[in-house]
């Protein structure tokens, strides 16, 4: 338990350095949980229902998390 309260506060500092890009296209993203090493995140504004949400999801916010956390095993969105 201990463990994913940490590793939500990186992965909330680590969003920091993630939504600029995000908002740029009128998106954003939202954490809603850590479990075991799984970011559960919530695209919102522009990024919800895009086309290359998905893409964003793996080879932007996942990729960037991993870089900085390396304990995150994957992210999903809910």
């Amino acid at each position: 338990m201990a463990q994913d309260k940490d590793l939500r506060a990186k992965v909330e500092k680590a969003f920091e350095s993630i939504r600029p890009m995000l908002q740029a296209d009128g998106g954003d993203v939202e954490l809603i949980d850590v479990v075991d090493g799984v970011v559960k995140v919530k695209l919102v504004g522009a990024c919800m229902g895009c086309p290359m949400s998905s893409m964003t999801l793996t080879h932007g916010i996942e990729k960037r998390l991993k870089e900085q956390i390396p304990q995150i095993k994957k992210v999903e969105a809910v």
